[in-house]
């Protein structure tokens, strides 16, 4: 609107020839257009009688986004509402006590929202075993597949110490246990296990019987039954299509079906509809503590698996972590049923498809190494290798926060957005910015997220056969070389001893290194006995050509405390010299005692630190802990010497002559 009295609207406005106001001011006089009026935003009021309605108004109906296929799919050529129908009589038969055949009745939807009509499904086809109590007469609301946003909603109303934070992230805490509880996971010795499983000492399979399981397991559903509500998410394990598995997680937390969310692949609406039943299902309530009286159980917290059933049972604990890592060792059991390798692993791909596994133990470098802006990340942790390639097993990352900063690790700082869960973190009450140095809750502070967060991540998470495998150790005791070229026995030596050193506790002046060693670099989660892993891995290695590495990113120049720390760009271009299969063509020369090949040159790393025993001044210091780790591996192979692979003895012999000789 010009001010000089002439407006480009519909009105015209005149100053002038109209007289003054009291205030001594020209009078304004507004001269309406014919046909024209000024700024019109009028509107049609809205239909809704009721605020209730408008808020209905609000939210669009999500509907199907495919049409119904031909006779392919689980709900196929059936209607809408017979597929939801068949939808939610599954989930009543996941949620089906041993006492009430069919189930609870479960209805689609929010309690909290009385104006919605719930969807029932009546499913009565047996007769209930025992006298109908008041559990008959009430609905189990299914909160089913929500979306982050809707979880968020969820936690934020329902769940005492959920806040969004300033990154967008949701901060939750996972109650009395902030890690997980390894001595209270327990697997059921049946006709199915009892051969096939890894059992006795150094085994992390401690055994209980279907009846205890089954007492754990009425109780968790009778517990998540009492519920008004459950949450229930139908997800993916595996990449591979081919050896993709269909679970179930039913929770009683937001923040649980928004970590499963995040961690497991994430199904398109498409993949949903024709979901099924699924092959693996969590009963996850964690609130509910165990019986402590019920056989086997040594405290008020149980993780039980039951191969034969395929299900798990949570109680006594709400560490998210529990249902991941359950998960994972429920694939260490089913992937080598079909000759394929589940692998605890690092996993990235260079811009030619050259595949690279890392292996390691906490503290070895691994996520830093593995992590590499030249290459993409096909995962963090968990993968498969089958005949088609390797392929990530999750559909997210469980990374460690503590001390965490964007100059250290960007990509993992960058992914802490909205969407992801951030556990048991420490926050500014007013900004709601976190203090990742802050260890007031736990040291164990995590942050899950799905993997598309992560800028150079490969999506879909598959990749070609690896060509190398990478083992990390931090040798604290600085005898062993930068890196070593090894052969397919000392890969599965190096493999099943999954060592690397921790450094003690100094409060006492104690600098003595602590020798740490891990089955397969995953002694907690693998179920059969670490050979037949080993013999996997050198049979695909053999078959594809893959070279076994181990690289030292400990110490050099003497144990922890005399000598320095292997620097980090050091160990990155020995990295990129595997990646790039420059380090192949290098001459070697061979240790003494662990009998490893080592490089004379690598480019960019000064060659006098690649053996060992020309950093150390004291000659004799170096022999005598060199000795000394080599006594501590042959110690730790003891409990695996006893195991025959294959029909003779030959392979385990040829293992066994792959360690120190001394």
């Amino acid at each position: 609107m010009a001010s000089n009295g002439t407006g480009s609207g519909n009105a015209e406005f005149s100053f002038t020839g109209v007289g003054t106001a009291r205030n001594g001011l020209a009078r304004i006089q507004t001269q309406k257009k014919q046909n024209g009026i000024c700024h019109d935003d009028s509107a049609s009021p809205v239909k809704a009688q009721t605020i209730d309605e408008l808020h209905s108004l609000q939210k669009k109906k999500s509907a199907p986004t495919t049409p119904i296929k031909g006779t392919q799919g689980a709900f196929a050529t059936i209607s809408e509402d017979e597929r939801q129908k068949q939808q939610l009589k599954s989930i009543s038969a996941s949620l089906a006590s041993l006492t009430r055949e069919t189930g609870p009745k479960v209805v689609k939807g929010d309690p909290a929202r009385k104006s919605e009509t719930p969807r029932v499904v009546h499913s009565h086809q047996h007769t209930p075993t025992i006298v109908v109590s008041d559990s008959a007469l009430k609905f189990t609301h299914v909160l089913y597949n929500l979306s982050p946003a809707e979880l968020y909603e969820q936690a934020i109303k329902y769940e005492h110490g959920s806040f969004i934070t300033s990154s967008g992230a949701l901060a939750t805490l996972s109650g009395a246990k902030t890690g997980r509880s390894p001595r209270d996971k327990r697997v059921v010795r049946d006709e199915t296990t009892e051969d096939e499983l890894w059992w006795g000492k150094g085994s992390p399979n401690i055994e209980m019987d279907e009846h205890s399981f089954l007492v754990n397991r009425e109780r968790a559903v009778d517990y998540l039954n009492s519920l008004d509500k459950v949450y229930v998410n139908d997800q993916f394990l595996n990449w591979d299509p081919a050896n993709q598995i269909k679970v179930r997680i039913v929770s009683a937390r937001a923040y649980h079906s928004l970590f499963m969310h995040n961690m497991c692949i994430r199904p398109t609406p498409e993949e949903l509809e024709d979901f099924g039943t699924p092959d693996f299902t969590i009963y996850n309530a964690g609130q509910f503590p165990c019986n402590r009286y019920t056989h086997y159980m040594t405290s008020s917290t149980s993780v039980d698996l039951n191969l034969a059933r395929r299900e798990m049972v949570i109680l006594g604990t709400q560490y998210a972590g529990e249902m991941k890592k359950g998960l994972f060792s429920v694939m260490h059991y089913l992937m080598p049923k079909r000759q394929i390798l589940s692998l605890h692993s690092g996993c990235n791909m260079g811009k030619d498809g050259d595949v690279a596994l890392f292996f390691g133990l906490s503290g070895t470098g691994k996520t830093t190494l593995s992590t590499d802006h030249n290459r993409y990340l096909i995962g963090d942790d968990e993968h498969c290798w089958s005949e088609n390639g390797v392929s990530n097993i999750e559909g997210g990352c469980y990374a460690k926060c503590i001390d965490l900063s964007k100059e250290k690790e960007p990509d993992i700082w960058n992914a802490i957005k909205f969407g992801t869960v951030l556990e048991n973190v420490v926050f500014d009450e007013h900004s709601r910015e976190v203090d990742y140095s802050d260890k007031s809750v736990t040291e164990n502070t995590r942050a899950a997220y799905p993997i598309e967060y992560i800028p150079n991540a490969k999506i879909p998470c598959v990749g070609p056969h690896p060509k190398n495998v990478i083992l990390l150790a931090c040798d604290a005791f600085g005898v062993l070389p930068p890196v070593s070229k090894l052969s397919l026995a000392q890969t599965m030596y190096h493999f099943i001893s999954g060592y690397t050193a921790l450094v003690a506790g100094t409060e006492d002046g104690i600098k003595e290194p602590q020798a740490t060693f891990s089955a397969c670099f995953g002694a907690a989660f693998i179920m059969l006995h670490p050979t037949k892993y080993a013999a996997v891995l050198a049979e695909k290695m053999e078959k594809h050509g893959a070279t076994g590495w181990l690289v030292n990113t400990g110490w050099s120049g003497g144990s922890y405390g005399s000598g320095n720390r292997i620097r980090l760009p050091y160990t990155r271009k020995i990295i990129d010299a595997i990646h790039s299969g420059s380090l192949l063509k290098a001459n070697y020369t061979k240790t003494e005692v662990f009998g490893l090949e080592i490089p004379t040159e690598v480019e960019g790393v000064p060659s006098e630190i690649l053996n060992p025993m020309n950093t150390w001044t004291d000659k004799k210091a170096y022999n005598d802990t060199l000795l000394k780790l080599a006594g501590l591996f042959k110690k730790n192979f003891e409990g695996f010497v006893n195991y025959k692979i294959g029909k003779d003895n030959s392979l385990t012999e040829e293992i066994l002559a792959a360690g120190p000789i001394f």
